[in-house]
């Protein structure tokens, strides 16, 4: 057999009864390698943030299909959010959630409670029926608008040892807006969604989480200013963590396209914005990675950007797009990228490591939403070229996915 180069990352956190060589070995004798290929172990990673729509929109996604996408990409543990229908408010409408999820789950599927009845923002969910169940509180897809009903919300939460996770957007400062408030907005005669919107909520709810001592995780922020409050909310010692995810870190408002794959909510921001995001990541402002991932039929997709659904899908693509764009030139190391992905998000969430999964580094594809596993397809990063190829990925103790 040729040569192989062999690197074990953050192997401290596989579980302990875990034979790695043996598991390699196995690997091997399946898997065509030569001398320059450089096969990594990761523990499994974990995403804190997607949608898996089920039930109530399974023509988007399922259970199944869902944690077949994330086994692919090298994750073991996701966190589904809670804009399903029923809407996860009590525990009886969470029972079909997390009866599909023990039927059909292939990874570690852990739901969202919503933070109030039918995400409708007029009163609070059955937080103690559901605390068992669920790995947080959140009404992700709409933001809590009143700021009464955040406070109530964040002491039900602290009383029970649960974050609050919030979709912070202000409604009143969306104005029809579908992409961000700049300059490609301007030269192509497109409504905008400003900043604002997004840290406005952000300044509020921070000093909501001071007030209560309640712990909070922001979701999916996007611009500069959220992230100089939450950096300087830590420095205040407010129990905050956030998450942005990689098409904030890879791509701009300069990237967008006429195309619904380019729509997405949060939505693009300037090179300043990104910029600011990369430092926030550097310096620990940026706690963790999150795909967001959001699958939508086809057709919901071919709209454009005025009329086609928010949301792109992020799991089978975000390990290679990060570690081509951000470790291969040096900006992240891959240690920091694995606590990015892995560590930090399970610290935070207080989630087992469940397992973990191989990938080729040496390996070049060209991203093709035709192979994915999830049935959504729309993401910008289409023919993209990148590096790193999941090889396999195993869940407590199951192989969930294997290459060929």
């Amino acid at each position: 057999m040729a040569k192989q180069q062999v690197k074990q990352l953050k192997t401290e956190f596989l579980p302990v009864a875990l034979d790695v060589s043996a598991e390699l070995s196995s690997l091997f004798k399946k898997t065509a390698v030569s001398s320059d290929n450089e096969i990594v172990i990761f523990p499994g990673f974990c995403d804190v943030h997607v949608h898996f729509r089920e039930p109530g929109f399974c023509y988007k996604e399922t259970i199944k299909t869902g944690s077949a996408a994330a086994a692919h990409g090298g994750y073991t543990t996701v966190c589904t959010m809670p804009n399903l229908n029923p809407v996860p408010d009590s525990a009886d409408n969470l029972a079909p959630q997390l009866e599909a999820i023990k039927a059909d789950a292939g990874v570690s599927v852990v739901p969202y409670g919503a933070i109030t009845v039918g995400q409708k923002g007029e009163a609070l969910a059955d937080f103690e029926a559901m605390a068992a169940d669920v790995v947080a509180f959140s009404d992700d897809g709409r933001g809590v608008q009143s700021e009464t009903m955040m406070r109530e919300a964040m002491m039900r939460a602290k009383a029970l040892g649960k974050l609050i996770v919030a979709h912070c957007e202000d409604n009143t400062l969306l104005r029809g807006g579908y992409i961000h408030d700049g300059a490609y907005a301007k030269a192509h005669g497109h409504k905008g969604i400003c900043s604002e919107s997004e840290w406005g909520p952000i300044k509020r709810d921070l000093a909501l989480a001071k007030e209560t001592g309640c712990g909070y995780h922001v979701c999916h922020i996007s611009c500069k200013e959220s992230v100089a409050l939450i950096r300087e909310a830590k420095k205040n010692g407010v129990n905050v963590t956030c998450e942005t995810a990689p098409h904030y870190l890879l791509l701009d408002e300069n990237d967008l396209q006429e195309d619904g794959r380019f729509k997405m909510n949060p939505p693009l921001r300037s090179k300043e914005d990104k910029e600011a995001l990369l430092e926030g990541l550097l310096d620990g402002t940026v706690d963790m990675i999150a795909t967001d991932h959001a699958p939508h039929s086809a057709e919901e997709k071919a709209r454009g950007l005025q009329n086609s659904a928010f949301g792109i899908v992020g799991l089978e693509t975000a390990f290679s797009l990060l570690y081509t764009g951000l470790v291969k030139p040096g900006v992240l190391t891959l240690d920091k990228l694995l606590d990015l992905l892995c560590v930090n998000p399970r610290k935070r969430f207080n989630l087992p490591f469940n397992g973990y999964t191989v990938w080729d580094l040496s390996a070049k594809e060209t991203i093709n939403p035709d192979k994915f596993l999830s049935m959504g397809r729309a993401t910008p990063f289409a023919g993209e070229a990148v590096f790193g190829q999941c090889l396999k990925t195993v869940c407590d103790g199951k192989t969930v996915f294997e290459i060929g």
